[in-house]
């Protein structure tokens, strides 16, 4: 298996560009299941998940030609609804979350779906409720395969409905959405996702001939259609990534300026690390992180511990805490990380503790960090990276210690990263891939 090989303790610079956002990826590459015509896609990120989920898509018999490295079309004339219930698709579907997506979609234009165990980060429970209690309001039916670890959905027609989420799910938010835009009637969808991705997903889809209103509130409106047509579609900047190069800089004393960084999608993002006190400048699309000695955390306006935690758009994107919690070990000052929505992403911290770091972990959810405000350097080890967000925090603290860092199971960071080493030799970093 091939690991990372980091020696750090190096200055970086210079410019460095996101990626596709992947977890929009997921979507939109789901929603090209809704029409029998066209769909092209750019802004594709080159990773794992993705790249598995195109696969599956031309295993389902889905037209796919490659237009360039970051951009496909997509022609599901010939759909093959069968596929879904294989060995095969169970096999490959259960590598990665995104696999669920494909649900509604099938249910929409087919009335039949199979929703397999979810694959990905073993970041804790990921539960399937919000997706199929959704698609029973629209009048699907189900049963659970136990054998077969999945949820096979039936529907003779779709019809519109009202439902009240229990749970502001992207993923279940995006699925209930593909399988409403087909139904007979008027669906609304209270409590519903409204982050970035999920904006970008009903605005493609209006552009195929959908009718969603709402789009950017918690309460989106649609009205069925018989039919929809094919599109273009440019994904966004990977949010998630823009995050985790400002840590970057921050943690190893870089200068960096991320181009086209999707600022006006960031939300609150740029605001976080800015309470980490590190120094940053927004200059039409691009973000410039200044080379900075020590970062200061804030306090509350009582001189009380930040605490950065994480909450449905527009809140903090979970995705980042991980992030967040390695930028604070060199931090002059304190913070307590709490990750609400998972209780297990936070299981990589006894590693930065070998490391030197100060890190106090409260329980599955909260985790102290006491900043060394430089004092002391953080040191290389062998670690291995659980889960996708972990790994690349895993890495910027590779980077920012004192000697040679080996992170083994990097298959993680490639699921969610494209071509991360190249990227950061780019800028200056020293880091390669060894077996």
């Amino acid at each position: 298996m091939p690991a990372f090989e980091v020696v750090g303790g190096n200055k970086l610079h210079g410019e460095i560009i996101p990626q596709g956002a992947k977890n929009e990826a997921l979507q939109i590459l789901a929603a090209v299941l809704l029409t029998p015509e066209t769909v092209t896609i750019h802004h594709i990120p080159d990773i794992i998940d993705v790249n598995i989920l195109i696969n599956l898509l031309a295993d389902m018999g889905v037209t796919v030609q490659r237009l360039s490295r970051h951009s496909c079309s997509f022609t599901a004339a010939n759909v093959n609804t069968d596929y879904l219930s294989s060995e095969a698709f169970r096999n490959k579907g259960g590598k990665l979350r995104g696999s669920v997506m494909l649900a509604g979609a099938m249910l929409g234009r087919y009335k039949k779906a199979y929703l397999p165990k979810p694959g990905g980060d073993k970041i804790g429970r990921r539960r399937l409720d919000t997706h199929v209690i959704g698609f029973e309001k629209l009048g699907a039916s189900y049963v659970y395969q136990e054998k077969l670890g999945c949820f096979e959905l039936s529907a003779p027609q779709l019809k519109g409905a009202f439902m009240l989420l229990d749970e502001p799910s992207v993923t279940g938010t995006a699925n209930i959405i593909m399988a409403a835009v087909l139904a007979e009637g008027t669906t609304s969808i209270y409590n519903a996702a409204c982050e970035p991705y999920i904006q970008q997903l009903c605005k493609m889809l209006n552009r195929m001939g959908a009718r969603i209103t709402g789009i950017g509130s918690n309460l989106l409106q649609i009205e069925g259609v018989d039919a929809l047509c094919g599109t273009e579609h440019m994904l966004l900047p990977d949010m998630i990534e823009v995050g985790s190069f400002i840590g970057l800089a921050a943690m190893t004393q870089s200068a960096l300026t991320i181009k086209g960084a999707g600022v006006q999608h960031l939300g609150v993002i740029p605001e976080k690390f800015q309470q980490l006190g590190i120094h940053l400048e927004i200059k039409g699309d691009d973000i410039i992180i200044p080379e900075q000695d020590v970062y200061e955390i804030q306090t509350y306006l009582d001189g009380g511990i930040l605490t950065i935690y994480d909450h449905p758009w527009p809140g903090f994107t979970p995705d980042l805490l991980s992030i967040v919690l390695v930028v604070a070990i060199q931090a002059r000052g304190s913070v307590l990380v709490h990750q609400k929505m998972f209780e297990s992403r936070l299981f990589f911290v006894d590693k930065l503790i070998d490391m030197g770091a100060q890190i106090i972990l409260c329980d599955p959810h909260r985790a102290t960090v006491i900043g060394l405000a430089r004092k002391n350097k953080l040191k290389g080890i062998t670690m291995s990276s659980p889960d996708i967000r972990a790994g690349q925090a895993l890495l910027i603290a590779a980077l920012s210690a004192e000697g040679t860092s080996i992170i083994q199971n990097i298959e993680q960071i490639d699921r969610g990263y494209q071509y991360i080493d190249e990227r950061l030799r780019h800028i200056g970093a020293q880091i390669r891939r060894i077996e």
